[in-house]
């Protein structure tokens, strides 16, 4: 369906236009949102890099990771549109007087511009100097800024505040790519939109929840980010955090971003602390080792190219964590993340309380609890575990699990499911921030996060090593068993 409401924000200016983010995912995201008529019929999209490069040759470019990276193919005609747009600057991103070059070139569209960083968070700055000294800033301009913010909170605080000199906090948009998957927004409507859940999602109903991130890749050549940066910072202190704010925050009073993102603040800021005197007991780091994967051998994070030997960086990470409120007091949230594991998969399991009496012993002596399934990735949707009875003539009532099974792909298979770039472009261009991180979020997440790679750096321990194509070390399996529980797989 097209829209005929276009928006303001009719500049697009991406910093850092040649790299892997851009390339894979935001030219192909502006590209489906321009197919679907979603974009201002005069938008420019002006592409800023360090190279030079003449327009053709970007667009050359551009061509190609279109052609790659969507999937649906190419509309001849979207594509003649989309290729008009296109505008390429080069700039040294620290060079401040070279942003008059840039001026220049913004000088003939419109005023109303989003300003993407897509490059290191340490030269945010860097940009943020740069437009206001070539007169490039508004009230009306928006910024968006890619995760990781900062290596722990002290630096994130300093990379915000660069930021924040020229950048008022309701034209700030701290991207996290997770808020934008169909199957995570699906979360408030599954919690606030069914009677089912809404009244029975807390301590008195649930007994457990386990959030899974797993991914079968190992670094893939981001050798120098990821051994600085590692599990717990690439994908704890953003990712899952989101998840479980989502999960665990209170009824918001309305989907405005202020209501939304005070929700989810309290429940990061009501994370019970992990520190040096529990961190053993509540969390497990791990690295993996050479191992197979679908068959074929896999070397270990010490053994990639251009590795350090004697990195004690986790690739692995599992944490016991709990919520410190009425709501959720003594109901423990399982994380799990960690690389080259057996399958790219990410989910959600909430675990119900087992029934207090079982009517049904004469034909199932230990009655399962039932479980909510919320798959994020590969095949996305939402599944609940269930009794039901056998059909037959039989006197004895017989009964078994079965699955009801919401798999969008079946459910909705005239429509395409959305990439989350593609929506989390469009909330900015339609200056919505409600699916965008606070400042406040990211800092009560780094708090709490730093407090627990603190406690690592105490005990002076190695990360406990794991065979490529498996779950994680033995101890994360201890970590959970200790409870008297499993994790699903």
């Amino acid at each position: 369906m097209k829209n005929t409401a276009y928006q303001s924000a009719s500049e697009i200016v991406l910093f850092g236009a040649l790299g892997d983010l851009s390339r894979r995912k935001l030219l192909p995201a502006l590209y489906q949102l321009d197919q679907v008529g979603l974009l201002n019929p005069e938008s420019r999209i002006v592409a800023v890099a360090r190279n030079e490069s003449s327009l053709e040759e970007f667009t050359d470019f551009v061509m190609e990771n279109l052609t790659n990276f969507v999937k649906e193919g190419l509309d001849s005609d979207v594509i003649e549109r989309f290729k008009s747009r296109l505008v390429y600057q080069q700039l040294d991103f620290k060079d401040t007087k070279a942003y008059k070059n840039l001026a220049a070139t913004l000088a003939n569209g419109h005023k109303t511009r989003v300003y993407y960083f897509s490059t290191p968070p340490a030269i945010y700055g860097d940009i943020s100097d740069g437009l206001k000294a070539a007169g490039l800033i508004t009230d009306a301009d928006r910024v968006v800024m890619e995760k990781p913010i900062g290596h722990c909170l002290e630096s994130s605080k300093v990379i915000n505040d660069q930021v924040s000199r020229y950048f008022n906090e309701n034209q700030i948009y701290r991207i996290d790519h997770y808020l934008g998957k169909e199957t995570v927004l699906n979360l408030l409507v599954l919690r606030f939109a069914n009677s089912l859940f809404t009244n029975n999602w807390d301590r008195n109903s649930i007994d457990h929840v386990q959030i899974t991130v797993a991914e079968s890749v190992g670094i893939e050549g981001r050798w120098g980010f990821y051994d600085d940066a590692g599990q717990m910072r690439d994908m704890i202190q953003n990712h899952l955090l989101q998840i479980l704010s989502l999960l665990a925050m209170e009824p918001p009073a309305d989907l405005s971003a202020e209501s939304i993102r005070a929700e989810k603040l309290k429940a990061v800021k009501a994370l019970v602390p992990i520190d040096r005197t529990n961190v053993k007991d509540k969390t497990v780091r791990g690295q993996y080792a050479d191992g197979y994967l679908n068959g074929n051998p896999v070397p270990g994070y010490l053994n990639e190219d251009g590795a350090n030997a004697n990195s004690n960086t986790e690739t692995f990470v599992a944490i016991k964590a709990e919520i410190d409120n009425w709501r959720w007091a003594g109901v423990p949230f399982y994380l799990r993340t960690g690389k080259r594991m057996p399958a790219k998969h990410s989910e959600i399991v909430v675990h119900f309380k087992q029934q207090a009496h079982n009517i049904f012993k004469d034909s199932h002596a230990d009655l399962p609890a039932n479980k909510l399934t919320i798959r994020l990735q590969p095949d996305e949707g939402v599944e609940l575990q269930m009794m039901n009875k056998i059909p037959g003539i039989a006197s004895q009532m017989h009964i078994q699990e079965n699955k009801l099974d919401l798999s969008f792909s079946d459910t909705y298979e005239n429509q395409r499911v959305v990439d989350a770039y593609e929506r989390l472009m469009l909330e900015v261009i339609n200056g919505n921030q409600s699916l965008f991180v606070s400042r406040n979020e990211v800092e009560a997440a780094w708090t709490w996060a730093d407090s627990i790679i603190d406690a690592w750096k105490s005990t002076n321990e190695s990360p406990k090593a794991y065979a490529a194509g498996s779950w994680g070390p033995v101890s994360s399996i201890s970590l959970i068993a200790r409870d008297d529980r499993q994790w699903v797989e």
